[in-house]
This record gives structure tokens, sequence and C-alpha cells, in this order.
């Protein structure tokens, strides 16, 4: 697999995927995205030009698609709309680029005959109870609880219908939550961190008592690296490292972390539909396709994630203000 097409590959957890390419392997990239808020140019900014070629569009637009698929030798389907607070108040956009974008690149893998590999999210299946002692495995039944969800939920069953119907050689992963490096400031674990940087107190949703399973961005690129080369044409993969804390938690740990008091944050009014606790069982990936993760300690990748932003202040301080005033005029 000489030549990839990546979508979505200027947002956060694709240009972490097309660091790890240029990284670990002779391959060239070429990104397709559409640059929405969330898309970063400055995410690929110090990346060879004759390894990473960018091409601003969209996976929607059927005739660019065709032409990029033409040229490549597998896709991996990074792009979507994909924060649960915009879901709610616009949901429109999630099913433009999540079902439709998903369909439109589907038929072009369908045509040129390309290796597929589509990333997914751990919210398709819903979320456990607090003292659950069950994790999500593949076999588990989805029951997406947002609209950002269901969109995803719904692009993963067009995924499993185009390999069954019409032969498409594709994969699916579903994920925990990813952070590290090239994260928008919107999402929960850099703007804690930015905002410690920047002398704002951090901000928790209700209790803090939501679980999440944390994933390092470098771990989510090798396992879809190692899936892409190893898995079972038509099968899905779960994508975990054993990272479970609660938000309360992470806060405490990052404050610690940045040498700040560990009860110095805010709480706010809990999120609509907030999910209770996502965990993830990669025990197929890591038996069948031997992967395991380097960030097996969530406290040293988040130590490693919390020097990347104090270091790279250029990237993300543009939106910094934009997004606070934001969560501001909600009350958050």
């Amino acid at each position: 697999m000489s030549r990839l097409l990546v979508t979505g590959g200027a947002g956060f957890i694709g240009s972490n995927f097309v660091h790890h390419v240029v990284e670990t392997s002779d391959d060239h990239v070429t990104v397709l995205d559409a640059l929405t808020y969330a898309g970063n140019r400055a995410s690929l900014a110090d990346l060879p030009e004759d390894r990473v070629t960018f091409v601003h569009g969209d996976i929607t637009d059927a005739a660019l698609v065709d032409e990029l698929f033409a040229d490549v030798d597998a896709v991996v389907h990074y792009a979507a709309e994909s924060h649960n607070d915009n879901s709610l108040h616009d949901p429109r956009p999630f099913l433009d680029t999540n079902i439709i974008g998903t369909y439109t690149l589907l038929e072009a893998a369908r045509k040129h005959d390309r290796r597929f590999h589509h990333i997914s999210t751990d919210e398709v299946y819903g979320d456990l109870e607090l003292d659950d002692p069950e994790r999500f495995t593949e076999s588990t039944p989805y029951n997406p609880s947002s609209p950002y969800s269901s969109t995803k939920a719904g692009s993963d069953l067009l995924v499993r219908a185009w390999v069954r119907s019409f032969g498409v050689q594709a994969t699916i992963s579903n994920c925990s939550n990813n952070y590290g490096p090239y994260q928008h400031v919107e999402k929960f674990i850099p703007r804690q961190i930015t905002n410690v940087i920047r002398g704002i107190r951090p901000k928790l949703y209700g209790a803090g008592e939501n679980v999440r399973d944390w994933i390092h961005a470098d771990d989510h690129s090798s396992a879809v690296s190692t899936i892409l080369a190893k898995g079972e044409i038509g099968e899905t993969y779960l994508i975990g490292a054993d990272g479970e804390k609660n938000n309360k938690q992470v806060v405490e740990l990052i404050l610690q972390l940045m040498g700040q008091p560990v009860d110095a944050y805010d709480h706010v009014t809990d999120r609509a539909g907030h999910d209770l606790r996502y965990a993830i069982d990669s025990t197929r990936l890591r038996t069948e396709l031997g992967w395991t993760p380097r960030f097996s300690d969530f406290a040293a990748g988040l130590a490693d994630t919390i020097d990347w932003y104090r270091s790279h202040e250029d990237w993300w301080a543009p939106s910094k203000d934009g997004v606070e005033a934001f969560y501001a005029s909600k009350g958050q």
C-alpha cells in the first residue's frame, strides 16, 4: 500500500495518523479535508511535501472523490462531524458528512476496487452503567444516544452493507476516546490543559462521574495501521488501551501534572444526554493482530500531551478565545 488517501487528515486523529504513516513507512499520503473549524492545515505543516499532498475538498463531492480514488491503493476514512454538543445544536451537518459522505466514499471504493478502512467510535454502542463490569466488544448491540453517535452508527452499517452486497474490501474500527497532539481546544482534555495555561479554572460537567476509556492518538494510529495491513475484510476491531477514568479524575490529574491544586476547577451544568461510561475490550485486536499500545500508563500519555500544548501555543491560541466565548454563552 504505497499510496494512501486519508479523509479528514487535517483533523485531530487524522493528522496524527498522517504523521504516523510518514514516520513509520515510505507511503505517500493524499489528505482530503474540508477544513471546517476542526481541520487545521497547521497540523500538517512540518511534513515533507514530497510525501504528503493536501487536497481541500468535501467527501460529499462525488467527482472529486472519484478522481482521488483512481490514484491511490487504499483509503482510511477519518472525516466526520464529531462533537456531541454541536450535534445537539444542529444535527444536519452530521447527516451530510457522516452518512452522505461515507456513502460517497463507499461508492468510489466499489467502483475502483480499493481497500477501505472506516474509522468509527465506541459511542455507537451507547453507554454502560458506572458499576457495570462489562465492556464493549465487537458483538455489543448498537444503541446510540445522540445525533452524532447515531450518524456514526449509520455509517458503520453502510460499510457493512457495501461489503456484503458489493464486495467492497473494507474493515471498521470503533475506538475509545482519543487524546494527544493536534486536538481542537473545544474538546475536554485540551480545553482543560489550555485553560490552566491561560490561568482559567477548568470546567467539569456535573459531578464529573462520567467515565471515558482514554487512548493516546499515537496508539490509535498504530492500531489503524495494523488493521489496514492485517485485518480481515468485513470485520470490525475495537481499539482501546484500558484507560478508564472518570472526568473528575482526569481534571484533577491535569491540575496535578501542571503544578496546580487538584481542586482548582469549577462544576458546570451537565450536558444533555451525557453518556455515563464507555469501556473498550480490545482483546481481539491484540490477540488476532498482535497490537499493543505504547502509552499503557494514562498519566504518562497525559504528561506528554500537556508538554505538547505548552510548546505549541501558536497552534491552539487562534481558536481558544472563540471556544471559551461559546461555552461562556451557555454557562459552561
